[in-house]
């Protein structure tokens, strides 16, 4: 079902390039538009035919229905700029950053009378990034959060929220505080922890002659599967919910040290009850259909 005469997709990374591919397979737009600053990115994504590749950000948005803004959380407020007198009236403007409260008070004020904001967040992703890394399922059974502001359109709202179920997301909203909360918990903190972890292991590697790197067992391995996501992407995002996670990065160090003191006086029942408790949530994400009990997390399978 068509839902947008025209997706304009501003940035052609693995989210964008996987909604071109999700959009064009379920036929939910009629034009694909898209645009990047890289002349080498742009020239990838003609080269895959990914969607009608612009050379001006103003020719991608022009007539747009919907414009996702899909590039790093700090330079949306610069870019939003730019492509406001391009919208057409009656237009709906969202984004993909992994923070809202910051993207709001940076996009907000350039969005024109008449074009709707929708600030959004898919929680789908790789570690991989460029046009060659989308693809059409990456959404599928993943949520897609969206933080409506106050006395937004129904319509448009509803619209949007068709666009990301047709592309396979649960869609769910909430106010941007609380997503920016929910995220540092999920997301933030323990990409921090995975980048920590992997720093120590370069550090060690100089003194185990490489062991750390040779002997990778699968938790190390998973932390630098993590730690190999967008550097830009994550600065940002750090800087931009500084907050939220510096509180959930306190409460973190507090249970680390509570730990800590558990094994330096020998407290097994301690880390027994902890660990019980702490691996049903595992098995809750797994209930939830976020992920498989498969071995090896199901990576061996085709």
């Amino acid at each position: 079902m068509m839902i947008y005469d025209r997706v304009a997709l501003i940035g052609l990374g693995l989210i964008a390039s996987s909604m071109a591919h999700a959009i064009k397979a379920a036929g939910l737009a009629g034009e694909v538009t898209g645009f990047a600053r890289s002349a080498e990115t742009r020239a990838t994504a003609r080269e895959i035919d990914l969607c009608r590749v612009c050379d001006t950000v103003a020719e991608a948005v022009a007539g747009a229905d919907l414009i996702v803004l899909a590039v790093p959380v700090g330079a949306m407020g610069d870019l939003a700029a730019e492509i406001a007198p391009h919208l057409k009236p009656g237009a709906t403007v969202t984004d993909v950053g992994s923070v809202k409260q910051a993207v709001i008070e940076a996009v907000a004020p350039h969005i024109p009378e008449g074009v709707h904001f929708i600030p959004g967040h898919p929680l789908a992703g790789t570690e991989h990034s460029g046009p060659r890394s989308g693809f059409a399922s990456l959404f599928r059974n993943r949520w897609w959060l969206l933080t409506p502001p106050e006395g937004c359109d129904p319509a448009a709202l509803r619209r949007l929220e068709d666009l990301c179920r047709g592309m396979g997301a649960n869609v769910d909203t909430m106010d941007a505080p609380h997503h920016d909360l929910v995220l540092a918990v999920t997301s933030h903190t323990p990409h921090l922890i995975a980048y920590t972890m992997v720093g120590v292991a370069d550090d060690l590697r100089r003194v185990t002659d490489s062991e750390v790197i040779r002997y990778s067992a699968a938790g190390f391995r998973d932390f630098t599967r993590i730690a190999a996501s967008d550097p830009t992407m994550w600065r940002d995002i750090f800087l931009t919910n500084k907050a939220a996670t510096l509180d959930i990065l306190g409460r973190f160090t507090e249970e680390l040290f509570a730990l800590q003191r558990a094994i330096r006086l020998g407290d097994g029942e301690h880390l027994h009850e902890y660990f019980t408790r702490t691996r049903a949530i595992r098995r809750g994400i797994i209930d939830a259909g976020q992920d498989t009990s498969a071995p090896d997390f199901g990576r061996g399978e085709k």
